[in-house]
């Protein structure tokens, strides 16, 4: 089965000597479905996708027991098209898109808001100053629990700056917790990809979104 199953197999053991509990999202966005296919087949439960052309196929034709995860900037206007076949959105970056989410929405869905810590022009999210009155604004929003908050780190070789950023998300986290608001228990911590998924987990995450170092891309699957 190519080189999946031990790939998840040492990224899991990598995690469990940090701590137990942490899931990995397999982002298969750069792959078709046979190789999403082996992902599951190899054990992967949590499978993470960035467009709705990709969810839908996949979620059509894969088989197994899947949690699927929407992980890009979803556009209002798309709200309708994958609300319903998702578990978990890791982007929850505007009062637009609640207000969407919830219109559409036939059943309520584990959100992240998505919060950008470091403050790059270059990402979205909230600012952590705004972050504890949209989640309380969101009181009324029946269709959206917030299980946690979201963050990517500055792509930088700076381990400290990354290191920051995620420490940044956690302090915020458990702000959230503490209030222990009903519609936003904000238990969980999505951050952390292929490039520095060990340290997110060292500083709390409790999702990590790992694609090309767990699935490759599509030229890889054809070889």
């Amino acid at each position: 089965m190519r080189t999946i199953k031990p790939k998840f197999e040492e990224m899991t053991n990598k995690l469990n000597q940090i701590r137990s509990g942490i899931e990995i999202v397999a982002v298969t966005k750069q792959v078709g479905t046979v190789t999403t296919q082996e992902a599951v087949d190899a054990g992967i439960r949590h499978i993470g996708e960035n467009r709705p052309e990709g969810l839908k196929q996949k979620k059509a034709e894969v088989e197994g027991d899947v949690a699927w995860h929407y992980i890009g900037a979803l556009q209002s206007r798309k709200v309708k098209e994958v609300i319903d076949l998702i578990d978990y959105l890791h982007s929850l970056d505007r009062l637009s898109l609640a207000k969407e989410i919830q219109k559409r929405a036939s059943k309520p869905v584990k959100c992240f808001v998505q919060v950008n810590v470091s403050g790059e022009d270059s990402k979205s999210g909230f600012s952590p100053e705004e972050v504890p009155a949209f989640i309380e604004f969101l009181k009324d929003y029946d269709k959206i629990q917030v299980v946690g908050l979201m963050t990517m780190a500055p792509n930088t070789e700076d381990e400290s700056l990354v290191r920051t950023t995620f420490k940044g998300l956690k302090k915020l986290q458990h702000q959230i917790a503490e209030k222990q608001w009903q519609h936003a228990p904000c238990t969980e911590l999505s951050m952390g990809m292929s490039n520095d998924y060990l340290i997110a987990a060292e500083e709390g995450a409790t999702f990590v979104r790992v694609g090309t170092a767990l699935v490759g891309s599509e030229s890889e699957a054809q070889r």
